[in-house]
């Protein structure tokens, strides 16, 4: 917490010199109460003792006079407020491995819903841009609003071959860092890769394309999908058939993940990779903001005093 007039908050002294004051009061009160009647007959002559209830309106004044004072200093405090504006860069791994049905019905199937998913989390302002992982990186969808356009450009991706992660993160950054508002401001930007976890073919490595989203400020979350079960079938001459092993991999990912100032996600099955989605998509449409709270603390010491001056009237009919 930051405060405008720190200052302001020096009056806070007064508080435990009244607590001082009231103890001395409280004890002269006793003192004097002493000398013209004997303690062992004070319970004949009152009913009940009012005990904590007593002083409690009283604290209850000093605390709500606290709060005003730190009001006083116009309190600052982070929040968690929506997102107005950001861009997220869809990285959907294609390669040959995506085939594999370790994840039903496929690897790639299940991204695919995963990500559509993902599109109806993201708030409706923000916007969405897809990049397909094969042998290439490519732009499939410029970052848009239109959840229809982003949905439809998800079930036209093809499998590729190849798995260029380290250039796909680079070309994410490329295109995040050309966002801009209508008045010219960058707007925020993440990335999120889908992938099963190898790096094939990359002409930039996959951590220095991490370092170079990371001076961007373009977090880079990366999600796994497959399992170390994963197997793909090819057709050879002849009539044969080559069965393949493709286990994930998650070692390239999570450090794609560490190196940028994201986070790696590990969802072996469509239900799971479906809550990281929803987790996200709530993480991506807040951010942290300083804002004031003077009118908090002013309200609160409002309802202080009201309900020390309520307690005070109801138990002794007068006021603190």
């Amino acid at each position: 917490m930051s405060f405008d007039s720190p200052l302001a908050l020096v009056a806070l002294v007064a508080v435990p010199v009244l607590v001082a004051l009231y103890v001395l009061h409280e004890r002269r009160r006793r003192a004097a109460g002493a000398r013209f009647a004997a303690l062992g007959l004070l319970p004949n002559l009152l009913e009940h003792v009012p005990g904590w209830r007593r002083h409690l309106p009283i604290a209850l004044l000093l605390v709500a006079l606290a709060a005003m004072i730190v009001g006083v200093a116009r309190p600052h405090a982070t929040v968690s407020v929506p997102r107005k504006d950001a861009t997220v860069l869809l990285a959907l791994d294609v390669s040959r491995s995506m085939s594999a049905t370790d994840v039903r019905p496929s690897r790639i199937q299940a991204a695919k819903a995963a990500a559509a998913k993902f599109l109806t989390e993201v708030p409706k302002t923000f916007r969405v841009g897809i990049i397909a992982i094969g042998s290439n990186a490519t732009v499939v969808l410029p970052p848009t609003t239109d959840r229809a356009l982003a949905t439809s450009a998800l079930a036209t991706l093809r499998r590729s071959e190849g798995t260029v992660l380290g250039d796909a993160v680079a070309l994410s950054v490329d295109v995040g860092r050309r966002q801009r508002t209508s008045s010219g401001e960058t707007i925020p930007t993440a990335v999120l890769v889908i992938s099963d976890g190898s790096d094939q073919g990359s002409r930039l490595k996959p951590q220095a394309a991490a370092t170079r989203a990371r001076a961007a400020h373009i977090p880079v979350y990366t999600t796994l999908v497959g399992t170390q079960n994963g197997i793909v079938t090819r057709a050879l001459t002849g009539g044969y058939q080559e069965q393949i092993r493709v286990p994930a991999n998650p070692a390239t990912l999570r450090t794609i993940a560490q190196s940028s100032g994201g986070e790696f996600f590990q969802a072996p099955t469509a239900e799971k990779l479906r809550d990281v989605y929803k987790q996200l998509g709530t993480r991506l449409g807040h951010h942290k903001e300083s804002r004031e709270i003077s009118d908090a603390f002013a309200g609160g010491a409002a309802l202080l005093l009201l309900a020390g001056g309520a307690l005070s009237a109801l138990w002794f009919r007068r006021l603190p």
